[in-house]
C-alpha cells in the first residue's frame, strides 16, 4: 500500500542552540548518589561493565567527547578513543576509577561539560604474617614473648576486620592478653592482634575476616593461621659463596637450604636486572644453570617466606669471567703540557680492558717482542686517577732515542680460559698527534629525503684514532639511537635519511687508540631535501552561479622552500596557468560559478624535489540540510487507525552560500523494505537559523523510517541528509512518563537539564540518599508519595551558597499543539531562611526569551503543597523552575510531581489529598504567590 504524504509546511526562527549535556549510567552500577553538592558517584565493583551515557540536546546535533582525570582536579586530563555519546568499559580495573567528563559542543556557544565520578569497589585477598618480641623482666627470672598477628587487605571502600580465635570473636581488650589495634603508616589497610607476655591458651588457630559491607555484592574473604610454640621465622644458608666467579660454558649449581622455619616456608629463586636465564632450572632450593653465558651475570637471590616475622634472603653475586675492548691511550709530558712526542720529556702509555672481574686483569708489557725491563725511568703504575678504573700505565722518564720501538701490552685472566687480548703501539719520531679536516667540497651535503648520505672527516696523524660523531644543533640521538656514533674510517653513513636529519654534525676524534689530548673537531652540515607539504589537501568550495572564486595552494613546507613549477587541472583536464618567481603559493580564479565549471580542480606543487597536490572541489551545490532532533513530542497519533504522523524539523546550513534554495526532495522508505515515496516540499522564504518542518502522515505503528532530504537550487541538487525516525507514543511531553507526569523517579529526570549559566545545581535525592549530616528543620523528609523510594528535586542551602544564588533546571523543547498550558507541580518550601521558588517560560524566536508566570517565597511550612500554572506561549517553549538561595542555610525548597498538560487549569478546588501535611509541621499563614508576566492567563494555587 502507498503512503500519502500530506505536507503541512510550517517554519519559526530557531536561533542555533548551544549544547546541553546529561550523565545518565546503563552498565552494572551497585548504586548512584548525590551528595550535598550535587556531586554525582558512580559505583561499580571492579571487574563488571561501566556504560556510560551523555544525553545531549542543541542544534547542530552536539559531538560528544568523553575525557577522564584519575581523581582530582590537578591530574592531567587523558583522552579516551570515545567520541560517541556512550562510553563502554568492560571489565573495569580500579586504576580506571575517577572522574569521567562528558563534553558536548556543537560550534554554538561554550561547549557543555559534565562529569560524574566512578567508584571501583573490590577487596583483595588479605595477607597475615607473625611477628614476636621477646625481653628480659625483673632481670633474668624470666622472659616475656608477645606475639603480633598483623593482617592487611587492599580494598575500596576500607575493609572492617573481624579477628576470630578459633570460632570466638575476639575483641579489643577483651582480656589482659589480647590488644587489638591500628599501626600507623602502613600500606593498605591494616589490623595488628597482639597476644601479650603468650599463654599456653594462646597456641590456637586465629582467623583474620575481612568485609566491606557486601556493597556491589562483595563477599568476605579471610585467613588463617595455626600459632604453635615451634612456629619460627626463616633461616637458610647457601652452598656458595656471596659472590662466585665462574668461567663462560660452566655448568653451575646454587644450593639454599632451609636451616629453620614454621611453619614450612616456601622457598623463590630470583635475578637481577632482569628474569631468570633461559638455560636456568630451579628444584626445590637448588638452581642451576647450563652453559653459563656472561650475560647470565648479575645477582641471584634465594628469599624464604613463611608470614612469620621478616623473609630470609641470601644473595649470590654471580660473575662469569670476559675480557672485551682492548685500548690504548699516548699521554706527553703533562707536567709540561704538551700535546707531542719530545725526547728529553716524560711519556706515559695505558692500557685498557672491560673485564669481569675488573680487578683480577693482569697486565704485561713488551718491548720490541721483548718482556721490558724496568728500571728508574722505566715504570709500571695501575689506577692512575686520570684514566679509566684499572688501568695499567708505562711510563718512560726523560724519553731517549733508544726508547723507540714497538710497545705491546697483554691482558690475562691468570689460570682461567679466557683468551688473552693484546695492544700494540709504535713510539717512534714519526708518532704525531692527530689532526682532523673536512675534504674539499664535502663541508655541506644535499641529499633527498630517503636516499642515502656519507658525511666524511679526514684524519692525519700516527696512529689514526676513532671517530666520534655527534649532533650540534639538536638535543636528539643519532639515526643509531645512541647520542654518539664511532668511525674508524672518518665516514658516518646514513641509510634511508630523513628530513628530521637535517642539521650540522661534529666529528672528533677520540682520546682512545691514539693521543690522550684534547680532541680535534670539524663540522659537516646535511641538508636533506623533501617534497612540499601544501594546504589544503582538500577543500569543499561553495559558490552561488555567476559568482567568481579564487582557489590557492600555499606550501607550508618543503626544500627548497620554493614552487619550482605548479600545474592546475579540471577534471584531468590541463589548464594554462603563468606562475610568478619566488612565490610559496600558486593561485587560479574562476571567473564564473556554472554547471561547466564546477568540478574537481587540481594543483600540482613540485619544488624539483617532488610534487604535491591540493584538490578542491568546487560546484554551486547547497549544503545539507541539518535535523533538529530536539522536537518536543513528534509522534501525532491518528485516531481510529493504526497510523502515525512524525513532525520532521530541519534548518539548512549555510544557505546564503549559494542560490536560493527552491524545494526539498524528501524520500521516505520502510526500514527492511525498498520501496521509496518521493515528494518534493516547496521553500517560500530561507534563512539562517529558521526552523523549517514538514509533516510525514500515515506512517505504520510501530515501524521505523529512514527519511532523505535533499535541498534543489537552480544550479540543481544539493547534499543529502539522512536520519532514522522511530515510532514513539504520542501526545506526552516525552521523555515525561506515560501519565504525563515526571516524578524524578528516573536519572534521566524526564529530559530536564541543570542551566550552565546560574549559580549552582538542582539535586536529586531520595530519603535514602539524603546526606544524614544534612540541615534540619528545612527539606522534605521523603517525596510527595511519602516513601523513603520516591525522589524528588531540591535545592541544598547550605555553604558554599550564598544569598541570592540560583539554581535554574529547564525543561526539554515543546513544540505548540495547542493554545493554552497548564502547568502543574509539587513545591516544598520549610525553613526560616527560605528564598523564593519563580517559574519561568522560555520562548524560542529569534533569540530565547524567558518570562516569569509565578513566583512563591518564604516560608510555607513542613508539607507538600500543588500549585497549577496557564501559560500561552506563542512558539515552541521551555518552562523553567529557578530556586534562589535565600538568607541563610535553613532554606531547602524542593518541587516533585511536574505536569505539563494541554487546555486550561482545573477551575475547582482539589481535594485535601494534594496538600500533604508532614508530621510536626507548623503552617504559618499563607501570602498570594505573585502572578506575572504576559504569558499568564491565570494561576490557582490550591492548598489545604
Amino acid at each position: 500500500a502507498g503512503m500519502l504524504l500530506v505536507s503541512l509546511f510550517t517554519s519559526s526562527f530557531l536561533s542555533a542552540a548551544p549544547a546541553q549535556a546529561q550523565i545518565i549510567h546503563a552498565g552494572q552500577a551497585c548504586v548512584v548518589k548525590e551528595d550535598n553538592i550535587s556531586e554525582r558517584v558512580y559505583t561499580i565493583r571492579e571487574g563488571d561493565t561501566l556504560v556510560l551515557q551523555c544525553l545531549v540536546t542543541g542544534h547542530p546535533r552536539p559531538q560528544v567527547r568523553w575525557t577522564k582525570t584519575a581523581g582530582s582536579a590537578s591530574d592531567k586530563f587523558q583522552e579516551t578513543s570515545v567520541l560517541n555519546e556512550t562510553l563502554r568499559i568492560e571489565k573495569i580495573q580500579r586504576l580506571q576509577g575517577g572522574r569521567y567528563y562528558c563534553k558536548a559542543e556543537n560550534g554554538v556557544g561554550v561547549p557543555a561539560i559534565k562529569s560524574i565520578r566512578v567508584d571501583v569497589q573490590y577487596l583483595d585477598e588479605p595477607v597475615l604474617t607473625v611477628h614476636q618480641t621477646i625481653s628480659d623482666v625483673r632481670g633474668s627470672f624470666y622472659q616475656e614473648k608477645t606475639v603480633f598477628l598483623r593482617c592487611t587487605v587492599n580494598s575500596n571502600p576500607p575493609a572492617r576486620f573481624i579477628w576470630k580465635r578459633g570460632a570466638e570473636t575476639l575483641s579489643h581488650s577483651q582480656d589482659n592478653g589480647v590488644d587489638i589495634y591500628e599501626p600507623l603508616y602502613t600500606q593498605g589497610e591494616t589490623k595488628v592482634l597482639k597476644l601479650k607476655n603468650l599463654r599456653p591458651q594462646d597456641y590456637a588457630s586465629y582467623t583474620c575476616q575481612v568485609s566491606v559491607r557486601n556493597v556491589c555484592s562483595i563477599p568476605d574473604k579471610s585467613i588463617t593461621f595455626q600459632l604453635t610454640n615451634t612456629t619460627a621465622p626463616p633461616a637458610l644458608k647457601l652452598s656458595v659463596n656471596e659472590t662466585l666467579v665462574v668461567n663462560p660454558g660452566d655448568n653451575i649449581t646454587m644450593q639454599c637450604s632451609l636451616t629453620g622455619g614454621d611453619p614450612q616456608p616456601e622457598l623463590v629463586w630470583s635475578h637481577s636486572p632482569g628474569p631468570m636465564p633461559p638455560n636456568s632450572l630451579v628444584q626445590g632450593g637448588n638452581l642451576t644453570i647450563w652453559r653459563i653465558r656472561v650475560e647470565d651475570s648479575g645477582y641471584y637471590n634465594c628469599t624464604a617466606i613463611n608470614n612469620v616475622g621478616n623473609p630470609a634472603k641470601k644473595t649470590v653475586n654471580l660473575l662469569v669471567r670476559s675480557m672485551k675492548n682492548a685500548t690504548f691511550q699516548i699521554t706527553p709530558d703533562v707536567i709540561k703540557e704538551s700535546e707531542t712526542i719530545q725526547l728529553g720529556q716524560d711519556l706515559k702509555l695505558s692500557c685498557h680492558v672491560d673485564a669481569v672481574p675488573q680487578e683480577k686483569v693482569v697486565y704485561s708489557w713488551y718491548k720490541n717482542g721483548k718482556p721490558a725491563r724496568f728500571s728508574d725511568r722505566l715504570l709500571i703504575t695501575r689506577n692512575d686517577p686520570e684514566l679509566p678504573p684499572v688501568t695499567c700505565s708505562l711510563e718512560v722518564i726523560d724519553l731517549r732515542f733508544s726508547d723507540y720501538g714497538t710497545y705491546l701490552c697483554v691482558a690475562t685472566f691468570q689460570g682461567a680460559p679466557i683468551p688473552d687480548l693484546s695492544v700494540e703501539v709504535n713510539i717512534s719520531s714519526e708518532t704525531v698527534p692527530p689532526t682532523i679536516s673536512v675534504p674539499k667540497g664535502q663541508s655541506t651535503i644535499t641529499v633527498r629525503e630517503g636516499s642515502k648520505a656519507e658525511l666524511q672527516c679526514e684524519v692525519r696523524g700516527k696512529p689514526k684514532p676513532p671517530i666520534i660523531w655527534s649532533r650540534v644543533d639538536k638535543e636528539t640521538p643519532m639515526p643509531s639511537g645512541t647520542m654518539t656514533m664511532e668511525t674508524y674510517d672518518g665516514k658516518l653513513r646514513l641509510e634511508s635519511v630523513s628530513r628530521e636529519m637535517s642539521g650540522t654534525y661534529k666529528c672528533q676524534t677520540a682520546r682512545y687508540n691514539g693521543f690522550n689530548i684534547r680532541p680535534r673537531e670539524a663540522l659537516v652540515q646535511l641538508n636533506v631535501q623533501f617534497p612540499p607539504v601544501v594546504e589544503p589537501a582538500f577543500q569543499d568550495v561553495r559558490q552561488g552561479m555567476g559568482r567568481s572564486v579564487t582557489l590557492r595552494c600555499t606550501m607550508l613546507k618543503g626544500s627548497p622552500m620554493k614552487v619550482a613549477t605548479s600545474v592546475w587541472r579540471f577534471n584531468g583536464t590541463l589548464l594554462v596557468q603563468p606562475l610568478a618567481e619566488q612565490q610559496d603559493y600558486s593561485e587560479l580564479k574562476v571567473d564564473s560559478v556554472s554547471r561547466e565549471t564546477s568540478g574537481s580542480y587540481e594543483c600540482s606543487i613540485s619544488n624539483d624535489v617532488g610534487v604535491s597536490t591540493c584538490l578542491f572541489q568546487v560546484s554551486a551545490k547547497a549544503y545539507s540540510p541539518e535535523f533538529y532532533y530536539d522536537t518536543p513530542n513528534p509522534t501525532l497519533s491518528q485516531k481510529q487507525s493504526k497510523n502515525y504522523s512524525y513532525v520532521l524539523q530541519w534548518t539548512q546550513r549555510e544557505p546564503d552560500a549559494v542560490d536560493p534554495i527552491l524545494k526539498y526532495r524528501l524520500e521516505v522508505r520502510q526500514l527492511a523494505q525498498r520501496n521509496t515515496i518521493q515528494t518534493f516540499i516547496p521553500v517560500q522564504k530561507m534563512e539562517k537559523g529558521l526552523l523549517l518542518e514538514h509533516i510525514l502522515p500515515n506512517l505504520k505503528v510501530p515501524q521505523s523510517y529512514e527519511v532523505r532530504l535533499t535541498p534543489i537550487t537552480s544550479f540543481g541538487a544539493g547534499d543529502m541528509a539522512a536520519r532514522i525516525i522511530r515510532y514513539m507514543e504520542p501526545d506526552q511531553p516525552l521523555p515525561f512518563p506515560a501519565d504525563n507526569t515526571c516524578r524524578f523517579e528516573d536519572e534521566k529526570i524526564c529530559g530536564f537539564m541543570q542551566d550552565k549559566m546560574d549559580n549552582f545545581d538542582w539535586t536529586r535525592q531520595n530519603a535514602l540518599t539524603q546526606n544524614p549530616k544534612r540541615t534540619v528543620n528545612t527539606g522534605p523528609p521523603t517525596d510527595i508519595s511519602g516513601t523513603p523510594e520516591g525522589y524528588y528535586m531540591f535545592i541544598e542551602a547550605s555553604r558554599p551558597r550564598v544569598t541570592g544564588d540560583k539554581a535554574r533546571l529547564i525543561s526539554p523543547l515543546y513544540n505548540i499543539t495547542a493554545k493554552y498550558y497548564c502547568v502543574s507541580f509539587y513545591y516544598h518550601m520549610y525553613g526560616k531562611h527560605i528564598g523564593s521558588l519563580n517559574l519561568l517560560v522560555r520562548v524560542r524566536n529569534k533569540r530565547a526569551i524567558d518570562t516569569q508566570v509565578w513566583s512563591l517565597s518564604g516560608n510555607r511550612g513542613n508539607m507538600w503543597q500543588q500549585a497549577h500554572v496557564p501559560i500561552n506561549p506563542p512558539g515552541p517553549f521551555q518552562i523553567i523552575f529557578e530556586g534562589v538561595r535565600g538568607t541563610s542555610y535553613e532554606g531547602d525548597i524542593a518541587i516533585d510531581d511536574v505536569t505539563l498538560k494541554k487546555g486550561d487549569c482545573p477551575r475547582k478546588p482539589i481535594g485535601p489529598n494534594k496538600a500533604v501535611a508532614l508530621p510536626g509541621s507548623g503552617v504559618p499563614a499563607l501570602h498570594s504567590p505573585c502572578l506575572c508576566g504576559p504569558l499568564t492567563f491565570f494561576l490557582y494555587v490550591l492548598l489545604r
